[in-house]
């Protein structure tokens, strides 16, 4: 339990932090992720599960944040309980493999325009993240999958939801959105290798 919290716990920060800087990169999606919050939540002091389920467009930042940032890039090895061929290559009985999943995320064969930030790709696409879909796993699939991944997307949309909601962002005045980098740190989470400062302005409802 320690080590699923724990690891759970990690991976929700680094998912939050990827989807911050991709939001700040792309101001047409902060405008868009803030006003579905702020109208969804608009006259509740709190929020619970129920009301995150409305947050449609949020929902399609995360999904597009797991694709381009996994937060274990490299999934845990697997072992094969048999002799397969793959491709013409023959992968001897309990070889360990693991699954490059930052790679899958950017394959040209599952998407356009790789590079870029596009939550809208998911809109009118069913690939989901729970396992079905093998172009988009940052959970893994079948029985081995995560068993933290409820907590971990709670620990992922409530904060995100909360943060957009009660402030705005904006980045200090001597950067600019293009400027923002996004280099990889090194290590079992691939999260990002520069910290990122923003300016917070609180949200007060009443003033609009």
């Amino acid at each position: 339990m320690k080590d699923m919290f724990a690891g759970g716990s990690e991976t929700s920060s680094t998912t939050i932090d990827w989807a911050l800087v991709e939001i700040m990169k792309n101001p047409s999606v902060l405008t868009r992720a803030q006003a579905e919050v702020r109208n969804t939540f608009r006259g509740k002091e709190t929020f619970d599960e129920n009301d995150i389920e409305e947050l449609k467009y949020l929902k399609l930042v995360i999904k597009e944040t797991f694709r381009l940032h996994p937060p274990l890039p490299l999934l845990i090895p697997r072992e094969y309980m048999e002799e397969v061929g793959i491709n013409g290559y023959k992968i001897p009985f309990k070889t360990k493999v693991m699954v490059n999943v930052w790679s899958i995320g950017r394959d040209p064969k599952y998407w356009n325009d790789v590079e870029s930030f596009k939550p809208e790709r998911f809109e009118l696409n069913s690939v989901d993240f729970v396992g079905n879909n093998f172009e988009l796993l940052p959970f893994v699939s079948g029985r081995r999958m995560c068993p933290g991944m409820s907590s971990d997307l709670a620990n992922v949309y409530f904060p995100l939801a909360q943060l957009l909601y009660h402030f705005g962002w904006k980045l200090p005045t001597e950067i600019n959105s293009n400027e923002l980098d996004l280099i990889e740190s090194a290590g079992v989470t691939c999260s990002r290798k520069s910290t990122l400062y923003l300016i917070p302005t609180p949200y007060i409802p009443c003033e609009e």
